[in-house]
């Protein structure tokens, strides 16, 4: 357990700060006389080494080699993002890039996948976004003809959210038969679930207790199963930018950036983890080895829950990294983009 901040020295709390943002700027341990040159601290090197001795005796710094330096631990980053950073707000050119990129979005699954690739972008990590499983519920269905043999189903859930899918049309089908399945629909299956739909539709088709006939039936059956047959296929998380964690300085570490790789590819463990950030009040921060999935690749996430206008939950979204990220930065731009996600799909 990290010692509380007041325990430190005004001396060592302010060559502790100086480590950690000089690591995290550049993702190098940094040696006393490196401090020693920035000036500031008025200290020679053997008085600034003997302070650096004493901060990795508390566990707050490691030398990854003898001479290499010093870099914060896990400890020491949890100490410094919980009582040291100082959280600023994004650039009103970073909000306003936010804003516009949200604003363009299409269907709901492609503004998840913008936002994903926006925090990416914004981070120079990868952005993720984590989309809890929750079935839609059937307000209203149409089916609408585009040409000969395809139709556009439109399915407008209760919580206003619209998703489209093209379908294929059986021979001879024309409007009459598409108004009449989509009517069937609206009207006898409105406020279930997709596969509580469907499962009806086939228990009243295969007892004949409908007055449809035999093209409208297959038509109400082809509109739900486009939905229904993907349902458990649905992206419950979605990352980009995975390319992002392949900068410069990952060529001394391709091991560790191997390792967050292969948990990008386990989407149901990192979905574990985003699950966490889903009660929180605001931003939460996992860092290195405080997580068991990232123990071995040494790697943080900053993540934030967007919510509806009612204030629930709907999901979480944010972005993955080396510890090195700059959480200063990060934070405030993940939670303002899911407050500005939740304003507009909530």
């Amino acid at each position: 357990m990290a010692p509380p901040v007041l325990e430190l020295s005004e001396r060592a709390r302010a060559i502790f700060r100086m480590v950690v943002e000089g690591y995290l700027e550049t993702g190098q341990p940094v040696g006393s006389r490196t401090l020693a040159g920035d000036g500031g601290l008025n200290l020679s090197p053997a008085s600034i080494r003997s302070v650096l001795a004493e901060l990795e005796q508390l566990g707050l710094l490691s030398a990854p080699h003898v001479s290499a330096g010093r870099m914060p631990t896990t400890t020491g980053l949890r100490l410094f993002v919980d009582a040291m950073m100082q959280v600023g707000t994004p650039t009103p050119q970073e909000q306003e890039t936010i804003r516009q990129r949200l604003r363009d979005r299409g269907p709901v699954e492609q503004a998840l996948e913008e936002t994903s690739a926006l925090l990416s972008e914004l981070s120079g990590g990868a952005g993720i976004v984590f989309v809890p499983t929750r079935e839609p519920r059937l307000h209203q269905f149409s089916l609408v003809p585009l040409s000969a043999g395809r139709a556009l189903a439109i399915l407008v859930g209760e919580d206003g959210q619209i998703e489209n899918r093209m379908l294929d049309l059986p021979p001879g089908i024309g409007s009459a038969e598409l108004e009449r399945a989509s009517n069937y629909i609206s009207a006898r299956l409105a406020g279930r679930t997709l596969a509580e739909a469907l499962r009806r539709v086939r228990e009243e088709l295969a007892s004949q207790r409908t007055a449809l006939d035999e093209a409208a039936r297959d038509l109400v059956e082809r509109g739900l199963a486009v939905w229904s047959e993907d349902a458990e296929a649905r992206p419950v998380l979605i990352v980009r930018g995975q390319a992002r964690l392949l900068d410069d300085t990952a060529v001394a570490d391709l091991d560790r950036v191997r390792q967050l790789l292969d948990d990008l590819e386990s989407k149901r463990a990192i979905a574990e983890v985003l699950d966490h950030a889903r009660e929180a009040q605001g931003t939460r921060i996992f860092i290195g080895a405080e997580n068991r999935l990232f123990a071995l690749s040494g790697s943080s996430v900053i993540a934030s829950p967007y919510r509806d206008r009612d204030g629930q939950v709907i999901g979480v979204l944010g972005v993955i990294g080396p510890t090195r990220l700059n959480y200063a930065r990060l934070v405030p731009m993940v939670d303002f983009t899911a407050r500005s996600l939740g304003k507009l799909i909530g």
